[in-house]
């Protein structure tokens, strides 16, 4: 299997700092893997999106969710997991920006599935996806080969 593409789900508004320092420390993690930079630039209507953003998910094999302080306010980040759950992408989230276990959740993110920016926890979350929905399918083909 070639590196996992990973979509990033963030409040861009009030993350874009904590989107920087993640990517540039994600070499940190045992596991290699190639984040999609699929954010939108510009404004375009909501149906648009929302077609542009599911076709984006569906061409991952794992979404991570970077939960910041205003997740209640981030309706595109409960779109993005409700995209990803429908395409059968399994998905986990990061604490960033101060947040912890007390902090709001984006809609559809377990609390289970939600980690401390610890690297490696974060590798290990990474190999559980690729055995998870969509991945089990390519698994499987893969230990069938060999």
């Amino acid at each position: 299997m070639t590196d996992p593409k990973v979509f990033i789900s963030l409040d861009l508004k009030h993350n874009l700092i904590e989107l920087i320092l993640f990517v540039g420390q994600s070499y940190n993690t045992r596991t290699n893997w190639d984040i999609m930079d699929w954010s939108f630039k510009e404004e375009i209507p909501e149906e648009t999106w929302i077609e542009k953003v599911k076709e984006k998910i569906n061409k991952c094999n794992l979404m991570i969710v970077l939960v910041g302080k205003y997740m209640k306010t981030a309706t595109g980040v409960n779109k993005e997991i409700q995209i990803a759950k429908e395409c059968n992408v399994p998905i986990f989230g990061v604490y960033v920006d101060g947040t912890d276990v007390s902090s709001d959740l984006p809609v559809g993110l377990e609390r289970f599935r939600t980690i401390p920016r610890e690297w490696e926890k974060i590798g290990k979350w990474i190999d559980n996806c690729l055995e998870e929905g969509k991945n089990e399918h390519h698994l499987l083909e893969y230990l069938n080969k060999n």
